[in-house]
């Protein structure tokens, strides 16, 4: 019986994890044992409530599957199945649930503790909201005559959808996709100026939405106004001292001829 046990102790403890602790010796798995794939539906980034599903998807037929979350030793869910794809359900997901996970399977015929290499982490989000956005000029708020400019909406995730608006404007400015934690808005100089923001959601998921981003001024640069304001100042300045040099030519024929005395008559 006791034997029973420990063979059913050793089977039950897969050496898969990240996290392992020192003192557990780790088989390592051969190069022919390839990292499957795990991926989530509806999406990796949900509300609360909401019924996930993760797949794990082996480049070969598999003998049991296994879910990991980062942090725990023991695996989150097992699941025998015999072929290349195991289903992870995870029913009205809370907070709590999200986080990194990762899943490995066995074969039939491996050595006893030795599973895949792990596939790789995938980020579960469970939120109501999405954390606020940046949104920043590049490569500055002023925009010169003549010069365009980039706006920068940038969150936390990567594949996620952006929009940009302008105050005053109900429809967004420009709509994008970026693999990257963020997303550029280039802007023609001539229409730039204004207040703009930015928020960004899952495409898989728009209900999921961030805060708007804090309002970003895109204003034009005076220096051609400034230039022509003091050439109109220079020019007036001028225009007055040529009239003030004709005043005083007057003023001193005048004088000059008021000083002659009148001629005496005969």
């Amino acid at each position: 019986m006791i034997l029973v046990l420990i063979l059913l102790l050793l089977a039950l403890w897969p050496l898969c994890n990240a996290d392992i602790t020192p003192t557990v010796t780790r088989i390592v798995p051969p190069a022919s044992y390839p990292k499957p794939w795990l991926g989530a539906q509806p999406a990796a980034i949900v509300t609360p409530g909401v019924n996930v599903t993760l797949s794990c998807r082996a480049p070969q037929p598999a003998w049991r599957f296994a879910l990991f979350k980062s942090g725990r030793i023991i695996p989150v869910l097992y699941r025998g199945v015999s072929m290349e794809l195991a289903e992870f359900f995870l029913e009205e997901v809370t907070p709590a649930q999200g986080g990194s996970y990762h899943c490995c399977y066995r074969r039939l015929g491996w050595s006893l503790g030795v599973w895949s290499h792990p596939s790789d982490t995938l980020e579960l989000l469970v939120t109501d909201e999405l954390p606020r956005p940046s949104l920043v000029a590049l490569p500055g708020p002023v925009v010169a005559p003549g010069a365009n400019v980039s706006l920068r909406c940038a969150g936390r995730l990567g594949g996620m959808s952006f929009a940009l608006y302008r105050v005053g404007e109900a429809a967004p400015v420009q709509y994008r996709r970026s693999a990257q934690p963020w997303a550029d808005f280039p802007l023609r100089g001539a229409r730039a100026p204004g207040t703009y923001s930015c928020y960004y959601h899952t495409p898989s998921s728009p209900y999921v939405l961030s805060q708007r981003s804090e309002p970003l001024v895109i204003s034009a640069d005076g220096s051609g106004s400034l230039d022509y304001t003091q050439g109109n100042l220079v020019r007036l300045g001028l225009a007055g001292l040529v009239l003030l040099s004709l005043g005083t030519l007057v003023f001193l024929d005048w004088s000059s001829r008021s000083r002659i005395p009148c001629s005496v008559r005969p």
